[in-house]
């Protein structure tokens, strides 16, 4: 028989509908586990909006009050989707209740906030996960292998950018993220956390930075409370001010000596959703794209010289979690089935009774630069990331 692990998820939007559908499939995929979730009750302020999660998801029962999910007896795991000003809150009624915890990124408003919420749930004893979904790309683990097998040798460069044109268009609408009383961090916690996570699990700790920031448009029109996402474009109306940064960018250098280059912007043009990276060691390279999610390009040249070029590697079977979705190679993943497989490792490690990764201590390890980056704003010069915050 299997283990049911009863799930509650606060905050209906975009990302609530994402995790809920992800948490259906996860059952399906990996349908051999020996465990799968159990859809119990969702909750957001907007009631239609609960509502109409409970009937497309199948959840037992819906909620306007986010402490119903936390009090409910059948509810094991906490899955928090929603803006960042709530999380906070939310985590230490869960923690206190000794139920395990799911959260997006960037996990706390800002670094303290992280900090503050990774110690609540680690003296709690619960176990956390966090939404760094792209490390799940079968290629992205295929990289990580690679590297730690040793394949590029000793590691001497990662650049990596999020271009992201969500916001390019100046009518795109003033939701939560570009507020800073709401979202904390901009573009700094909402792309450039993926882009660290990513660094550092490919490449090794960071020592020390220096970045710089820019916002390009100051206002906006205003949202529509509950309505849309921060993919949403405006017909006009007020408008209001954009309080925190369109683009972040940083030099990295890592413990292990590598020289990095971290970028993220959310009003670029041209790019859709450009989540990339290029690693180089002494023996060769690789780089990958989000927007070609399923291929790999490798550059491993032969001894002899002969076999000197890069090599495009698409996804298939013999690649972690592929299979899971399509026997056949080159048969390309979603973004939507790296939320599936993040479910199920989430799933898994409260199944088995374990901390799994990325959990609250490595949202914040991250959370440690993009303090480190953001202090650099006002220094202008390199500075050392700090053990604490």
């Amino acid at each position: 028989m299997k283990q049911i692990i009863g799930v509650g998820v606060i905050g209906m939007g975009w990302m609530g509908t994402v995790h809920s559908r992800s948490y259906l499939a996860a059952a399906d995929r990996f349908h051999d586990s020996g465990f799968q979730a159990k859809l119990v009750v969702c909750a957001d302020d907007v009631e239609e909006r609960a509502r109409e999660a409970q009937e497309r998801f199948g959840f037992e029962g819906y909620t306007t009050r986010w402490q119903d999910v936390i009090t409910d007896p059948q509810v094991q795991v906490v899955n928090i989707a929603t803006p960042n000003y709530m999380h906070l809150e939310i985590v230490r009624a869960a923690a206190a209740a000794g139920k395990h915890i799911f959260c997006e990124k960037p996990v706390g408003k800002d670094p303290r906030e992280t900090a503050e919420i990774e110690r609540l749930s680690r003296e709690a004893g619960v176990l956390t996960f966090v939404g760094y979904n792209y490390r799940w790309s079968p290629m992205v683990q295929y990289a990580r292998q690679l590297i730690c097998d040793g394949k590029l040798g000793r590691l001497t460069h990662f650049r990596s950018r999020f271009f992201a044109g969500y916001a390019s268009n100046p009518q795109g609408v003033l939701s939560w993220r570009f507020q800073q009383e709401f979202s904390g961090l901009g573009v700094l916690g909402d792309l450039m956390s993926h882009v660290v996570d990513l660094g550092v699990t490919l490449a090794g700790p960071i020592k020390r930075v220096v970045g710089n920031r820019e916002t390009f448009l100051r206002k906006r029109p205003l949202a529509a409370p509950g309505v849309g996402t921060h993919f949403s474009v405006g017909q006009g109306g007020p408008m209001g001010d954009v309080s925190n940064e369109d683009y972040a960018g940083a030099l990295a250098q890592f413990a292990n000596g590598v020289q990095g280059c971290l970028e993220v912007c959310r009003v670029i043009q041209g790019h859709k959703c450009q989540f990339a990276f290029e690693v180089e060691g002494t023996k060769g390279a690789l780089s990958w794209d989000f927007e070609r999610m399923n291929e790999l390009k490798v550059f491993a040249p032969d001894e002899d010289g002969v076999h000197d070029g890069t090599v495009r590697i698409v996804s298939g079977p013999q690649h972690p979690f592929h299979a899971r979705f399509n026997p056949g190679a080159g048969v390309g993943l979603s973004y939507e089935d790296l939320k599936t497989i993040e479910a199920h490792q989430f799933l898994k490690s409260v199944a088995e009774k374990r901390q799994g990764e990325p959990g609250f201590a490595e949202a914040l390890r991250v959370a440690k630069v993009l303090g480190t980056i953001e202090r650099t704003w006002e220094s202008e010069r390199w500075e050392n990331v700090e053990s604490s915050l």
